[in-house]
């Protein structure tokens, strides 16, 4: 069995970051999506105890200081995805890695730019979400089949109950056109017709952000996926977890320790 479990960190401080780490410490899972890095004190104490611990992490940290996502791995990493990475046009906001599995699989991490209504930031999410799904456009039929795609894409589906008004077509496109490709919506295979939330709007109004997509090869391997809102409902962030779990034959684990004990904390 595989498990990986996606979280959208908001930027968190020192302080929060600790809190985090010692949620994450205590989870099964074996890859850790982390969306909305900074680079800041809180995401650099993170990734850094959890390098000291022996987990293989991914992440690039943007030179302009715009926000980001890490893969963190205690299975062993044969690669990463630099071919589709350097791609994007925000390429700090993708983080991707192949592991070692039998069958072989691979894990993208996305972190989708939020927008309001200026020109600016329309352009610049319209761009990303271009950008990326030409990448996976470019990549071999054999590795997108067997890649998970997971994080906080910032987008609904045209059919979200509620439908929130203000979403653009090329938002929607971005779920339709994953799927059009053979991925699978991981929660809706498992919860078919449940409509799920992972932010929750100041006005109450629940927004399903947070997403798991399987390759076509790996849609017959998922075995449950599951939102965790004790994330927020702790406050350590304002983003429920989503956690999947895949039945692969063959998962080369690392050695691995604690991550709350690993190092001093001192950069």
């Amino acid at each position: 069995m595989l498990s990986i479990l996606t979280v959208n960190i908001g930027a968190a401080a020192r302080q929060r970051a600790e809190a985090l780490l010692g949620w994450l410490a205590a989870r099964p899972e074996d890859v850790f999506v982390l969306t909305e890095t900074s680079g800041g004190p809180g995401t650099a104490y993170l990734l850094e105890q959890f390098r000291a611990a022996g987990f293989a992490v991914a992440y690039a940290a943007d030179s302009s200081g715009d926000r980001g996502t890490a893969v963190v791995s205690r299975v062993k990493v044969e690669r990463t995805l630099d071919e589709l990475t350097s791609g994007v046009s925000l390429p700090g906001r993708v983080a991707g890695v192949e592991l070692a599995t039998t069958p072989r699989t691979a894990v993208l991490g996305v972190y989708v730019p939020s927008r309001d209504r200026s020109v600016d930031k329309i352009e610049k999410k319209e761009r990303f979400i271009s950008s990326l799904l030409a990448g996976l456009d470019k990549l071999p039929d054999e590795l997108r089949e067997r890649l998970v795609v997971g994080g906080d894409y910032n987008v609904i589906a045209r059919d979200h109950q509620p439908l929130h008004a203000g979403f653009l077509p090329f938002e929607f496109g971005l779920l339709e056109t994953l799927e059009s490709h053979g991925f699978v919506d991981a929660y809706a295979r498992c919860s078919p017709g449940e409509q799920a939330y992972s932010w929750i709007g100041r006005t109450n109004d629940g927004y399903r952000y947070d997403y798991f997509h399987v390759g076509a090869k790996l849609g017959g391997s998922i075995a449950g996926c599951a939102y965790l809102h004790e994330t927020r409902e702790q406050r350590l962030t304002d983003h429920a977890a989503v956690t999947l779990s895949l039945e692969i034959a063959k998962v080369e684990r690392l050695e691995t320790s604690d991550p709350t004990a690993a190092g001093d904390g001192l950069f």
